[in-house]
């Protein structure tokens, strides 16, 4: 089994009230690594979607670059079949890594139009990272929900700083690396990042891993120290959270399942 924080899953996880056993605190306002963002923006919207309480809960997948985030909700998608979650593509100014596709990876935008539209509202939550603005519009939660699935969003924390001071109440999980030195190997591994981007995303992790750490903010905290064993501690966690749910067995990836989850 992955290491789980620093105590055993069922500890960290309450899935019998889906809250956190511990006090939230905070975000410590003194950091600076992240630029500052206008919640009153992003609250009227969240209230507006959350008025709907039969909609799937949303899962929020936070955690430093780098810790595998992306992987770990691309097997999670394999391992359930049927479409039963459902991913909302966040929307990004940077400029497009190899690979990646337009609308699949990121929604990507530019500085002029994103600033347009979250000051229309149109994004529950938005933040200033590295220099770009990353963001999770209405369209694409509403998108997912409206189809009877299981949002997964990808945010980063300050995204779920924003998230949390709107009604949506999601499920939040934190995958940590298990060392900053591990991290920095996956970092340097990608072979896409420049020195000056490398430490910057270093330092931010640091901070990442403060909050992600604190007690209560967030359900449950996975140290990624193996990928596969991760999973399979993810994957009953969300049988806890979602007991609906079907899946195929893991070593039956081809099996045919038809049934959808339904969120009673």
């Amino acid at each position: 089994m992955a290491n789980i924080g620093l105590a055993p899953a069922h500890l960290l996880c309450p899935f019998n009230s889906l809250a956190p056993t511990l006090r939230k605190d905070p975000f410590p306002q003194s950091t600076t690594y992240f630029s500052s963002i206008d919640i009153s923006k992003t609250s009227a919207t969240s209230k507006k979607m959350a008025t709907n309480t039969n909609l799937p809960q949303p899962v929020i997948f936070a955690g430093p670059s780098g810790v595998g985030k992306g992987t770990l909700i691309e097997m999670l998608m394999k391992r359930f079949p049927d479409e039963q979650f459902g991913f909302s593509v966040s929307h990004t100014t940077r400029k497009p890594r190899e690979g990646e596709v337009d609308g699949v990876h990121y929604n990507f935008s530019t500085v002029e139009t994103m600033k347009k539209e979250i000051d229309e509202g149109k994004f529950i939550e938005y933040a200033e990272v590295h220099g770009n603005y990353y963001g999770t519009s209405v369209a694409s939660v509403e998108k997912v929900q409206s189809a009877g699935k299981i949002c997964i969003l990808d945010i980063d924390v300050q995204g779920v700083q924003s998230v949390k001071k709107s009604t949506l109440k999601p499920v939040y999980l934190f995958i940590s690396p298990p060392s900053m030195e591990e991290l920095e190997r996956r970092l340097r591994g990608r072979g896409t990042e420049k020195e000056e981007s490398i430490q910057r995303r270093l330092n931010n992790a640091s901070e990442e891993m403060k909050y992600g750490n604190q007690a209560g903010n967030f359900d449950c905290v996975f140290v990624n120290s193996d990928l596969n064993a991760t999973f399979e501690d993810i994957v009953s966690t969300f049988k806890e959270f979602y007991p609906n749910l079907n899946e195929y067995a893991p070593d039956d990836e081809q099996k045919t399942c038809t049934t959808k989850c339904v969120i009673s």
